[in-house]
């Protein structure tokens, strides 16, 4: 039920949603299975943001905007995927079991976390890193149970086997930025929640049909299904204050009042915040991402998702009839020719699953701005989900979360503020 056009449906107490994305969407899907009425507004053609699978006509694929790994533990983003009814579209092993090729040795190994909290795999050799011994893994201690928020680089030793072959692709993923120099406060919450929770919380879920349908299609069918309009290409030019509310919201589509008791979930990236916001504290640094995406059938012996260390590639994913890779933190690529990046990327890949063949049809997706940047002096800055204004709320994963910028980071926002406007409407109710 997607619309571009007001309509004269009465909209009176309703809560506007301004943003698709998937904290967009994760607050309309609360709000709306809470009973609330909702209008969704989107500046773009589509919902989705940086959540979304399209086909891609040059090369006839289906292909993620970017490749999202989900872990067992992100409970947040399992929960939403249960509400819309598409938790049957992730798919993963049946342990927590990750897969590693080092370029510079040629080593090939797999990571095997036991299934509970207590770290039975650091005491096999066969389910541990190679060359680490059960003290290498005493520092991850400090980093898990510290307080400050420091470089990870003051925090912890960045050298030897443990941190080159499995913490720096670990936290490189889930920050996208130098691990020495991200938040050692970030680092912490995403290492309780995922290797300190055992193997429960780190069996890796793809989105086996792309993560478009996934995540948002099916919450676009559960909304349409409860009566709630989308408008797309309905950008928010600006927005009036009155002592402490906000009265009007001014689309490219018209104008919406307030007056009447409406609430406001603000969930566009953080530049778009603070130019409508005065005054609002948001970061100002971000990290981009690669993702390549190849037409080609991978081979059965390359597992689905594939660690790289000392290579340009960072994750290796193999899907049904493509290869995609992911290279985090990847500005410095940025500035390279399209066709020669993917060449340099397909090279490697093809030497890493034993391809003897030219380039294949492939597609890059470059996004300088794809999350904040997760060192401490910017995760300072991101707002919480409650504003000065007591009808408007944030969200989107550069708010403080508590998380670096991962879908389960932007559903925990989009609820959090779903919640806050829920209590708000109580209170007058």
């Amino acid at each position: 039920m997607a619309s571009s056009e007001r309509t004269a449906v009465s909209e009176r107490g309703a809560v506007h949603v301004v943003g698709g994305g998937l904290a967009g969407l994760a607050a309309a899907v609360r709000l709306t299975d809470a009973g609330r009425r909702v209008v969704v507004h989107e500046a773009t053609g589509q919902a989705g943001g940086r959540c979304r699978s399209y086909h891609d006509q040059s090369t006839g694929m289906l292909i993620d905007n970017g490749t999202h790994l989900v872990l067992s533990g992100n409970r947040s983003l399992l929960a939403y995927a249960r509400a819309i009814d598409s938790d049957g579209e992730l798919v993963g092993p049946a342990e927590a079991e990750f897969f590693f090729f080092d370029r510079a040795t040629g080593r090939r190994w797999v990571l095997k976390f036991s299934e509970g909290r207590f770290p039975w795999w650091v005491f096999d050799k066969d389910r541990r890193v190679p060359r680490t011994e059960v003290v290498n893994y005493l520092p991850l201690a400090k980093l898990a149970w510290g307080t400050a928020d420091k470089p990870i680089g003051d925090v912890m030793n960045c050298k030897g086997p443990l941190y080159e072959s499995m913490l720096a692709p670990f936290l490189l993923a889930a920050l996208n930025i130098d691990p020495r120099q991200g938040s050692s406060k970030l680092a912490r919450a995403v290492i309780r929640e995922t290797l300190a929770s055992g193997g429960q919380a780190c069996r890796p879920l793809l989105a086996r049909n792309g993560i478009g349908n996934a995540f948002v299609e099916p919450a676009l069918r559960h909304l349409a299904g409860r009566g709630v309009r989308v408008c797309l290409n309905d950008e928010l030019r600006s927005i009036g204050f009155v002592e402490g509310w906000a009265k009007q919201l001014v689309f490219s589509n018209g104008p919406v009042d307030l007056s009447d008791g409406g609430r406001v979930i603000l969930a566009v990236p953080a530049y778009a915040a603070a130019s409508l916001l005065p005054g609002l504290i948001t970061p100002t640094e971000f990290r981009g991402i690669v993702n390549a995406h190849f037409r080609i059938d991978p081979p059965a012996y390359l597992p689905p998702m594939l660690g790289i260390v000392n290579g340009l590639c960072e994750w290796v994913f193999a899907h049904q009839g493509r290869i995609s890779v992911t290279i985090s933190d990847a500005g410095h690529l940025f500035e390279l020719p399209r066709a020669e990046l993917a060449a340099r990327i397909w090279r490697e890949v093809a030497d890493i699953a034993g391809f003897d063949a030219e380039l294949p049809p492939w597609q890059l997706v470059r996004e300088r701005r794809a999350t904040f940047a997760a060192a401490p002096e910017q995760n300072a800055r991101r707002p919480d989900a409650q504003t000065v204004w007591s009808n408007l709320f944030l969200a989107g994963d550069w708010t403080a979360t508590g998380l670096p910028a991962t879908l389960e980071g932007a559903v925990r926002s989009g609820n959090r503020a779903a919640d806050l406007a829920t209590a708000t409407l109580r209170a007058v109710a």
